[in-house]
């Protein structure tokens, strides 16, 4: 039910969407493996719904898609499994591992 109220109005999701994205930009500067676990997440359960999945295509963050975080990501698998997958689902050219 959650998902469904969030992307039931464009300015639901972009309000969500826009707190995601300004604390993606603190994390470019202040990196924390938590919160970007927990951030990837909320994204990857937003490329759930087709509306919101359609909208990540132009507004998720491009530090999440050209690896800015690679490097503090590296050990953990799981938050690279969701990235991967979010990147899959919004159509960017990588496959899912």
């Amino acid at each position: 039910m959650g998902l469904n109220y969030i992307c039931a109005t464009a300015e639901r999701f972009y309000a969500v969407s826009t707190v995601l994205s300004n604390m993606v930009a603190v994390l470019v500067e202040q990196p924390s493996v938590r919160l970007l676990k927990h951030i990837v997440r909320c994204y990857l359960r937003l490329s759930d719904n087709l509306r919101a999945r359609e909208a990540l295509r132009q507004c998720l963050p491009d530090s999440l898609r050209d690896k800015t975080f690679g490097n503090a990501l590296k050990d953990d698998v799981t938050v690279n499994r969701w990235l991967t997958q979010l990147l899959f689902n919004i159509g960017e050219n990588q496959s899912p591992s």
